[in-house]
């Protein structure tokens, strides 16, 4: 058995973790090019904490939504101005991907066009990005820890990826504390992406058995305390759980593969510009049904059958639950949770046909664990209309 497993150079988790950052980035240099999201106020405290330190801080705020190849070049040209040697992202996984974007391009030349897939030049970065401080405010992408990118290009209706292992921060800070003033709807969106994230690659054809340990135990955090954040903000062992979910994910996804859910995901969220998280929530119980269903009738000696049974038990607590307890305790979630369908972002039936067919060369679909028919694909997504 052959695998590899590559992170953030360090990760720094707990509650109270934020406190470390300004002095850690001294030890990598003096300006500071940092990145917030659509509040940078909440940044104030870092930003004070920083400049008490005698370092030089540029604060770029990218406002709210996923991030454009656009806002990634405006963010690039800042931090290039601001001669920067640190970058440091606070936020979401909007900002986050941004930030790796920008660290990226502070040390090797060009243009972004030269590294981006699909739309671009697609070359591999040729030096290691600048110092990167990935802080995570929410918990469901795991970007802190991951080696890629995503960006949303709305003239090509497409979002498409920057990658390299050149790209994993310099240091990931998960603080719970930082995750507990998120309202309900967005507790619910990142809360099902980072559970999607630790069940996808336990049965991604690239599993292994380090991720495999990683997501079981994100699993079943998520089983006792995905609910209860969305229903007790204030819940600080819930929150931390949760905090772990997203950390463990991250780490899981950058070193196996995801599957079907992200691999439609990814287009979709480019097509309409749909939330990634309430996309992935919408579609996991179906990609579950439906994989499992396929497995057994083309595939029926495959260890990852087993798997969807023992992924109920970690959900449910109930050392005899089956695969549909599972995936009824995932509907249930997703009801709780409000999820909208499809077609509340403007998805028609006429759609599925182009967004089968761009989600057939992404690389999580390619981590699926059984190749799904054009039928089958077309079914989950009629199913989640």
């Amino acid at each position: 058995m052959n695998f590899e497993f590559a992170t953030a150079n360090k990760i720094l988790f707990g509650n109270g973790v934020m406190s470390q950052v300004p002095a850690l980035v001294c030890e990598y240099g003096r300006s500071v090019f940092l990145l917030t999201g659509g509040s940078p106020e909440r940044s104030s405290g870092l930003v004070e904490a920083l400049q008490d330190r005698g370092l030089e801080v540029t604060i770029h705020a990218i406002g709210r939504g996923e991030p454009t190849v656009k806002m990634a070049e405006l963010a690039v040209d800042q931090a290039r101005l601001a001669e920067a040697d640190v970058v440091i992202g606070y936020g979401g996984g909007s900002v986050l991907d941004l930030g790796k974007v920008v660290a990226a391009m502070l040390t090797n030349n060009g243009e972004l066009m030269d590294y981006l897939e699909v739309i671009g030049r697609a070359q591999p970065l040729a030096r290691l990005s600048a110092p990167y401080f990935a802080i995570t405010t929410t918990a469901g992408t795991g970007s802190e820890v991951t080696r890629n990118s995503v960006l949303d290009s709305p003239e090509h209706k497409v979002k498409v990826s920057m990658r390299s292992p050149y790209m994993l921060p310099a240091v990931a800070i998960v603080d719970p504390e930082q995750t507990w003033s998120m309202p309900p709807h967005l507790t619910a969106s990142t809360g099902l992406d980072a559970l999607t994230q630790v069940i996808e690659p336990l049965i991604s054809n690239k599993a292994n058995p380090l991720t495999d340990s990683l997501c079981r135990e994100g699993i079943r955090r998520a089983g006792r305390s995905l609910r209860r954040a969305y229903s007790e903000p204030a819940n600080a062992e819930a929150r931390e759980d949760m905090s772990l979910v997203n950390l463990f994910g991250g780490l899981a996804l950058a070193n196996a593969k995801l599957g079907a859910v992200h691999g439609f995901a990814g287009p979709l969220g480019g097509m309409f510009h749909a939330p990634h998280g309430a996309l992935c929530a919408r579609l996991l119980p179906l990609v579950m049904e439906a994989n499992l269903k396929a497995l057994q009738e083309r595939a029926s000696d495959s260890p990852f059958i087993e798997r969807f049974d023992e992924i109920a038990r970690l959900l449910t607590g109930d050392p005899l639950a089956t695969a549909e307890d599972g995936n009824a305790w995932i509907r249930e979630t997703c009801h709780l949770m409000k999820i909208p369908p499809l077609s509340s972002y403007g998805m028609k039936v006429e759609d599925i046909e182009e967004a089968i067919a761009k989600s057939r060369n992404s690389s999580s679909m390619k981590g699926n664990p059984i190749e799904l028919t054009e039928a089958e694909l077309a079914g989950i997504l009629n199913q989640a209309l």
